[in-house]
């Protein structure tokens, strides 16, 4: 069966894979519907008729009012069409996940408002010429736990496997070199929370001022996360080199103990270690809906499915709505949230036999736009759902960069959720185009980010 003649209208297609999944590289031929009628970066560019528009281009141009800092709303007119809560959520089940569908019947405040579809996701016209060159060159390593003749983002545009899929989102654009200030924030029972300011950097290698090819070459980014408030935390940070090749070389992790005064290797920033100030509530591996190796999942290609999903969520990141007035018991204030209904392919990772981790199952629902993992079912190991996430994308329109308002992590067990990427209450949180040298992501530069 070719899974890329199949355009799923309703119900999750069930595809029989081989035990061994496809390495990757597509034809000439294949390649050649990138921007034509699929998109540059492998969605399917017409619409479904009537809810779903045709791709366009996305989003590109500001609105007339934006003045960089915080991201207006370019469509501040529009209104939810409907809004799904329990008295009606039986009837849209089948374009939900079961997360979604327990959010709903756990707490009877919790909605979802489905505005109108605007597929907003653009990129640079070079990310886009990479992906097309990606599709006919990068192949899977080995057991799939690395990428080989790759090049920027999105390695399988036209995939055939679950695991292409996964290795597209943990690959995707989110701009070559940026800097972000963000809030994580991990309310009780009660809703009280204390906000945890994060100073992030995250740089791909070939964004370097003194980048040149071949150097460090199997490190795909690098990432810096400083913690500067609450004061008990403030001063700790965490360094990784994420790794391409993840077979021939783990990811290396360093961090930075401002009470000890002590950089030290860090293994545990990897799988289910846990995540950072985050009181339990993920794993490292939760950071952006999923990041690090995929080797300890079987990885299954459900299919395509039209999906309600949180899209186009900058009312979320509006900077006069405070932080009091978003989080509260339970979940956040879901009457700024924004769903839509878009195309999204289902991936089911399950945990393989001689591996261990706290999720036993995870289902993954990725935008077709974007190749953003849009919500994430998790199981435990009794096969009982206990935690879910969902990624509440904006395109972030003068860099083109699709990325998240914030991401949220349920658990449905204990009643606490976590929330990571909230910048309403910050002044300046994204500063893309930071020049960087090599010598800024080293362990010993750790003590000096520390201090600052």
């Amino acid at each position: 069966m070719n899974f890329r003649k199949n355009v799923l209208t309703g119900s999750i297609v069930s595809l029989a894979l081989a035990a061994a999944p496809a390495m990757g590289a597509v034809s000439e031929e294949e390649a050649a519907k990138l921007g034509n009628e699929l998109t540059p970066i492998g969605a399917k560019k017409a619409g479904n008729g009537d809810e779903i528009p045709a791709w366009d281009g996305g989003l590109t141009t500001p609105p007339d009012n934006y003045e960089g800092n915080h991201y207006l709303d370019p469509f501040p007119e529009d209104e939810p069409k409907f809004v799904i809560d329990q008295s009606n959520v039986d009837e849209y089940k089948d374009r939900l996940s079961p997360g979604q569908v327990k959010m709903i019947n756990e707490y009877e405040d919790y909605k979802m408002p489905v505005y109108k579809t605007r597929r907003t996701a653009a990129l640079p016209e070079r990310v886009y010429e990479k992906a097309k060159e990606n599709a006919t060159n990068t192949t899977l390593v080995e057991g799939g736990n690395g990428l080989e003749n790759f090049d920027t983002a999105v390695p399988f545009p036209i995939p055939e496997n679950g695991l292409q899929v996964i290795w597209n989102h943990i690959t995707r654009y989110r701009g070559g070199a940026v800097n972000r200030n963000v809030h994580q924030a991990v309310p009780q029972e009660n809703g009280n929370f204390t906000p945890i300011h994060f100073d992030e950097e995250l740089t791909w290698r070939t964004s370097f001022e003194d980048y040149e090819p071949g150097k460090d070459s199997n490190v795909l980014f690098y990432f810096k996360q400083a913690i500067r408030s609450p004061s008990r935390l403030a001063g700790n940070v965490l360094l990784v080199h994420e790794t391409i090749n993840q077979v021939k070389e783990p990811r290396r992790a360093w961090v930075y103990n401002a009470g000890q005064r002590r950089v030290r290797r860090a293994p545990q920033v990897a799988y289910d270690g846990p995540g950072t100030a985050a009181d339990g509530q993920r794993t490292s591996d939760n950071l952006d809906m999923f990041n690090g190796a995929p080797d300890r999942y079987n990885w299954e290609l459900k299919g395509k499915k039209e999906m309600y999903i949180p899209y186009n969520g900058y009312r979320l990141d509006d900077p006069s709505l405070s932080y009091d007035e978003l989080l509260q018991a339970g979940h956040i204030n879901q009457d700024h949230a924004r769903y839509e209904l878009h195309r999204v392919w289902h991936v089911t990772a399950t945990l393989k036999d001689d591996e261990r981790h706290i999720y036993a199952k995870r289902d993954f629902y990725f935008d077709e736009d974007t190749w953003a993992a849009a919500v994430v079912d998790h199981y435990d190991g009794r096969g009982e759902l206990w935690r879910v996430a969902e990624g509440h994308t904006m395109q972030f329109y003068d860099e083109r960069v699709p990325w998240y308002a914030f991401e949220t992590l349920y658990d449905t067990l204990n009643g606490r959720y976590l929330v990571l990427g909230l910048t309403n209450e910050m002044d300046d949180p994204y500063t893309f185009g930071i020049e960087r040298q090599f010598r800024d992501y080293t362990p010993s530069a750790l003590r000096r980010a520390g201090r600052r």
